[in-house]
């Protein structure tokens, strides 16, 4: 069975075709190349991202989902960004294609525009995931839908009644090289890089059809056949509602990934 980035499988390994797929990862890379070099208004911050993944395995076909995470807003460690809770159900269509859908509630602490009142979000979410596996490659993806709703805002210290909406779809790619002999075993590091791209849709977009787009670089150390530790550099590009003005972020990114399988451990 497959953990959240596919460090474990069932059947045949496919032949290994790694240098193709990283091929077909830098060009994905490159379609948003053009759109960082505009020479529009930006502003940057430096942020901590913190994570705890969990997905676990109840039976052959079904699943629970939950991620929480913790971001401060800048200078590494001033302030809070964002909180968001996450939880979903997931059904297993086989062992490497899952779908899941479910809610996500989004704090948005003090900003810009709300510098005095935290920011609600309500997000429901549907996701289809699905993993390769390749000798020297593990290769996970996910596209995932959001209809986001945030609170309208009144002034920098009050809530507005309503909620602003528009949707959002996520394209994340996930690609993990080993960097010993044992490849994806317990106590051994492997290599990850990662990229997210998130786009706007729906009748309150106008400018920012592109939201933004995530590349993290990092390890990932295997703490069992069912956790791990991840640890890098993450780049956000942003684009913002007004459409001229974009937000750079440089992220230290800590994650833990827990996977537990509660099936019958002798079923075969």
């Amino acid at each position: 069975m497959y953990n959240l980035f596919g460090t474990q499988s069932l059947g045949k390994r496919r032949p290994d075709s790694s240098g193709c797929l990283f091929l077909l990862f830098v060009m994905l890379l490159i379609q948003v190349v053009p759109v960082q070099a505009q020479e529009k208004k930006s502003t940057s911050a430096e942020q901590v991202w913190l994570a705890y993944f969990n997905q676990t395995r109840l039976s052959d076909r079904w699943g629970l989902w939950g991620d929480f995470h913790l971001r401060t807003k800048d200078n590494l460690f001033s302030g809070l960004n964002t909180g968001i809770a996450r939880v979903g159900l997931t059904y297993y269509a086989n062992d490497d294609l899952k779908l899941t859908a479910g809610y996500a509630f989004v704090n948005h602490f003090p900003a810009d525009n709300h510098a005095d009142v935290s920011r609600p979000e309500h997000r429901p979410w549907q996701q289809v995931q699905w993993h390769t596996k390749y000798k020297k490659l593990r290769l996970m993806q996910w596209i995932r839908l959001e209809e986001r709703f945030r609170r309208k805002i009144l002034d920098a210290s009050t809530l507005a009644p309503g909620t602003n909406f528009n949707f959002r779809v996520r394209y994340n790619l996930f690609t993990m090289f080993p960097l010993s002999k044992k490849r994806f075993q317990p106590g051994t590091l492997s290599w990850v890089i990662n990229n997210e791209l998130h786009i706007n849709f729906g009748k309150e977009i106008v400018y920012n059809y592109f939201d933004q787009d995530r590349f993290f670089t990092g390890v990932q150390y295997h703490v069992n056949s069912h956790d791990s530790f991840q640890f890098g550099y993450q780049y956000v590009f942003q684009q913002l509602a007004s459409g001229s003005s974009y937000k750079k972020s440089h992220v230290i990114r800590c994650y833990y990934f827990h996977n537990p399988d509660l099936r019958k451990k002798n079923k075969k």
